[in-house]
């Protein structure tokens, strides 16, 4: 079985060390308080504030879990061990497709990426194309759409 491993930076490893902490110290406690309420509201079978309380508990169990396993398995890339020059995770890639205006992405682990502030996660098939490559290269990527390339004008730390 292939072990886990979840690539980060060093910043979004902190997010989910502080997202744990918040689901532990708050999150956690306000969902048992408001089970607690909700049992003394009577027979639990016709009790929605109790099932919907059990329900978010199920939730935020469910997130703890993840997170957790998330940072026990985080591979933290130091952008120092690939070179200047060289797309990975952690690094701001500038790219432009044709005549189009360039187009910068920060290539980031799946945890904590966030498309709608330029934030790719590795996975994505942007980033797969990218990882690996230099400024200057020619890169053909490939999705569910058709195939497209773009040239890499500028990598930098993150």
């Amino acid at each position: 079985m292939a072990e886990k491993s979840y690539p980060m930076t060093a910043e979004g490893k902190k997010q989910l060390e502080e997202e744990l902490e918040n689901l532990k110290k708050v999150k956690r406690p306000e969902v048992i308080n408001r089970i607690k309420i909700a049992r003394g509201f009577g027979d639990l079978s016709e009790n929605s504030e109790y099932s919907s309380a059990k329900d978010e508990q199920s939730v935020v169990e469910s997130r703890i879990s993840q997170v957790t396993e998330m940072i026990q398995y985080a591979n933290v890339v130091d952008t120092d061990d690939v070179a200047h020059d060289e797309v990975s995770v952690g690094k701001k890639v500038t790219v432009q497709e044709d005549d189009d205006e360039p187009e910068v992405y920060t290539i980031v682990g799946s945890a904590e990426s966030d498309p709608d502030n330029g934030k790719i996660s590795n996975n994505s098939p942007i980033a797969k194309a990218l990882i690996g490559k230099h400024v200057g290269d020619d890169v053909t990527v490939e999705t569910p759409a058709g195939s497209y390339t773009l040239t890499i004008k500028a990598v930098d730390v993150a």
